[in-house]
């Protein structure tokens, strides 16, 4: 008699940077998806010009896609890592232009860019977790 034995799909331990990271990457693609067909109305509420929102719509567009592939990795660490790093220097360059005023922003624009800093800052937190948890 042999004994067949398949391996335990419930024992990943990467499951909840994967997750992490997929959340991440589908929510800023869909916000940047958003954002190039609002571009201009987003432009008007925040202070910034037309083009800078057309911009940051379209990097938001292509890290989503990035970071979709990322998670597909069956190694993730390196991926955690550099998707939190990112999201770590979004989160204090998004506190920096806030606090130095270097961007003419609204007060809709600068209650945007603290939002997306909280937005990143929570995924990072996310990812972190994640990559605890690897083995």
């Amino acid at each position: 008699m042999t004994a067949v034995t398949t391996p335990v799909l419930s024992d990943s331990t990467d499951s909840l940077l994967r997750f992490a990271l997929r959340a991440d990457a589908v929510t800023t693609g869909v916000i940047g998806l958003a954002g190039v067909f609002a571009a201009r109305p987003m432009a008007a509420l925040t202070g910034l010009s037309a083009v800078q929102e057309y911009a940051v719509a379209a990097f938001c567009v292509l890290y989503g896609v990035a970071v979709y592939f990322l998670s597909a990795l069956p190694e993730l660490r390196r991926a955690g890592i550099g998707v939190l790093a990112a999201n770590v220097v979004c989160t204090v360059a998004a506190i920096a232009v806030v606090e130095t005023g270097v961007l003419p922003l609204t007060g809709f624009g600068v209650a945007a860019l603290l939002a997306s800093a909280v937005y990143t800052a929570s995924f990072a937190f996310a990812q972190y977790r994640g990559l605890r948890r690897l083995r």
